[in-house]
């Protein structure tokens, strides 16, 4: 089992939580009720079918959608009460985000990708860029700096997307299938990486995932299953786990 920070305190916890959303008259209800706390340094994944509320849950915590009903305390602030300009504050200073689809700028460099989001912060171009060199040369790009997206590897973007969402030195990591789009080889490097950020940076991660052998690989995995908590495995060994994912 990978080295991980030992968790020391709440950073995310969710209480209650419900989504619904409207669709052709009707009401879809996909997260049900969801009771979850997430500690200070921890890395653990999310699983379950699709269609189990993974995502849904996944951006609840990161402020992209707001739940029906149901609390998120974050760092000791309740989010579902704040304003959306504070809560713009939070995501941007608090939490970054890394997506099956990289969504890098194309025409930008793999630097100015990283960048990004200290300058749209205000922050000086100057410092911004030698966070970025010192990121990507932590991700093992540093010599593809100046390249493109479109000269880059998906594994070599995947990279450039993990740099780019630790620029502001989030306390929380947020991946939702991050290697979705990869091959076998490349998905254990990223794996790796998220394992060596948490070590080093002790950043709190959470990732969602349908790849077991990463899900395994955790500390702690969360199951889900129609819009709530099946199954909170915390320290299981592969094996026993595997049976349950």
């Amino acid at each position: 089992m990978n080295e991980v920070s030992k968790v020391s305190e709440p950073l995310v916890a969710i209480q209650g939580l419900h989504k619904s959303f409207n669709h052709m008259g009707q009401t879809l209800q996909v997260l049900r009720g969801i009771d979850l706390t997430i500690g200070v340094g921890e890395i653990l994944a999310i699983v379950g079918p699709s269609g189990a509320g993974k995502s849904t849950l996944l951006h609840c915590i990161g402020t992209l959608d707001l739940p029906t009903s149901g609390s998120i305390v974050f760092g000791g602030e309740e989010l579902t009460t704040m304003s959306s300009r504070r809560l713009a504050a939070v995501r941007n200073r608090d939490i970054g985000f890394v997506f099956q689809f990289h969504h890098l700028l194309p025409e930008f460099t793999a630097l100015e990708n990283v960048c990004l989001p200290g300058l749209i912060q205000g922050r000086s171009r100057r410092a911004m860029e030698q966070r970025a060199l010192d990121l990507l040369n932590e991700v093992g790009l540093a010599h593809r700096a100046s390249h493109r997206p479109g000269e880059l590897s998906g594994g070599e973007q995947q990279r450039v997307a993990v740099a780019r969402a630790l620029a502001l030195e989030p306390k929380l990591v947020l991946a939702d299938e991050p290697t979705g789009n990869l091959d076998s080889a490349t998905s254990d490097a990223i794996h790796d990486l998220f394992f060596e950020i948490n070590r080093t940076h002790r950043t709190t991660i959470v990732v969602v995932t349908h790849n077991a052998g990463f899900a395994e690989s955790m500390p702690r995995v969360v199951r889900m299953k129609d819009g709530v908590v099946a199954l909170d495995d915390v320290g299981a060994q592969p094996r026993a786990r595997a049976a349950n994912l």
